[in-house]
């Protein structure tokens, strides 16, 4: 029997329209499908993350009649014992764009050819690899707008098919070793009353991402109109499925080509996903650190009071409606709409005065769909702090966002049961509305919008002078 290689999967959970399994089968030989159990970066996932990579990995085992080989520890390691085991020489995988893959990614092949194993990097989970798209004079673009000129006029390249594939079986680790090695750090400020109890999953996989597809086909033409909608089902709920790889987002753009506001505002979405993969890129630091300096100086709050108000924030406690109900959402289903996902951001950073990293971590222990470039940069958009020119004098009014995006309460009532009885707009308003109809068991308003408000713009102003200060 010919030697077989191994194919190591990451974040493309799928057979279909893979590149790198493609190359990888085109040899011919028996392939080892290999998932690699790395606590690095399950240790500072919570398990609602962990529970959906491990039924996915469920899933994908399924479609290869249950061959795929999970191992746990250094990839290094587990690559060489594996390969010496099987006697394989060639090693193929996704290539990987983001700071902690990158530098694993480039010592793996390192100390794989010392010992004579040929590690091999095909295509990335994007249409265009991140680190490609870049201005007339060779720079990196600093704005989406920008990027998105040039990201259009690039072809995308056509989908393809599931290779035939021989598998060859061997023991495995079992799936759960995923959620036992997730959640082992937990941020300080995350306290006791945070739930670590993961929400009940969605349908996963590769067959359960183009249901889906199936699905949004008779709404994508709608979908410029309804996206901001929370209490309406205007979205694709594809997020989960890009992050992980059950489908690419180059057969997404295949699937929904055509004329239309609602397909062309849908795939400019899937930009923005490319646009940031493509500042991680290129600003690595950008994971926890501002992008624009001068925010460097604004003061934030950190005390035992601030931990209160992140703990009220997180359970969808602090009688602002349209917050309380989108972070129950974020709790109850491990999704929550991106409308509401910029309202809560705003609330905790510009209302509360918190800082936006305490939320970006909330985010990615709870969400589904975490993914590190998208969910970073999108809060620091929020926050006035990235790439985007948006300034920090932008704050969501949690109130008037929900009048304009839920005016019926919809989605508001679904996620907070003690505003049922309670009817639009007065549902809507900061504690469920005022005098004696107001809900007597829903929480009061944690902060006066207004005047957190004024107080946000006196910080903004005050870090603004004391940044054009430093610089002299």
């Amino acid at each position: 029997m010919a030697s077989p290689v191994i194919f190591w999967f990451r974040r493309d959970l799928r057979l279909a329209d893979n590149p790198a399994l493609t190359a990888a089968a085109a040899l011919g030989r028996p392939v080892v499908p290999l998932f690699i159990v790395d606590d690095h970066l399950l240790a500072p996932s919570g398990l609602a993350r962990a529970t959906y990579l491990e039924a996915t990995l469920r899933s994908l085992s399924d479609s290869m009649d249950g061959a795929l080989v999970v191992r746990r520890g250094s990839p290094s390691e587990v690559l060489r014992e594996l390969a010496k085991e099987v006697g394989a020489d060639s090693v193929f995988a996704t290539g990987d764009t983001a700071n902690y893959g990158r530098r694993r990614d480039t010592q793996v092949a390192d100390d794989l050819d010392t010992v004579g194993i040929a590690m091999h990097y095909v295509s990335t989970p994007y249409i265009v690899a991140p680190g490609t798209i870049r201005s007339k004079t060779g720079d990196p673009f600093k704005v989406f707008t920008a990027f998105r000129r040039v990201w259009d006029t690039l072809e995308c390249e056509a989908p393809v098919d599931a290779p035939t594939v021989s598998w060859l079986t061997l023991e495995s680790e079992p799936l759960t070793v995923i959620s036992d090695s997730a959640g082992k750090v937990r941020p300080a400020f995350f306290t006791n009353r945070l739930p670590d109890t993961p929400p009940p999953l969605p349908p996963v996989g590769e067959a359960a991402a183009w249901e889906l597809v199936t699905s949004f086909h008779s709404r994508i033409d709608r979908y410029d109109d309804t996206r901001n909608e929370p209490g309406v089902d205007g979205t694709s709920a594809l997020s989960p499925h890009l992050r992980w790889g059950t489908i690419h987002p180059r057969q997404l753009v295949a699937a929904f080509a055509g004329p239309g506001d609602g397909r062309r505002v849908w795939i400019s979405e899937v930009t923005w996903r490319e646009f940031y993969a493509d500042v991680l890129f290129h600003q690595p630091h950008s994971v926890w650190e501002n992008l624009q300096p001068q925010m460097n100086y604004l003061q934030i709050d950190r005390d035992a009071r601030a931990v209160a108000r992140f703990e009220a924030w997180a359970l969808g406690e602090t009688g602002y409606p349209l917050v309380d109900a989108g972070m129950r959402q974020l709790l109850e289903t491990g999704w929550m709409h991106n409308r509401v996902r910029m309202v809560t951001a705003s609330f905790l950073v510009k209302h509360l005065h918190l800082d936006w990293r305490w939320g970006a971590r909330w985010f990615m222990w709870r969400l589904f769909d975490g993914d590190l470039a998208s969910n970073q940069h999108g809060w620091q958009w929020t926050a006035g702090t990235g790439t985007d020119a948006a300034p920090y004098h932008r704050i969501f009014n949690p109130t008037t966002q929900a009048e304009r995006f839920d005016p019926h309460g919809n989605f508001v009532t679904k996620y907070v049961p003690e505003l049922r009885g309670v009817a639009a707009p007065q549902c809507l308003q900061p504690g469920g509305g005022d005098g004696l109809l107001a809900p007597p068991n829903y929480a009061k308003p944690v902060v006066d919008a207004k005047t957190e408000r004024e107080e946000a713009l006196r910080r903004f102003a005050e870090a603004r002078e004391v940044a054009k200060a430093a610089r002299g």
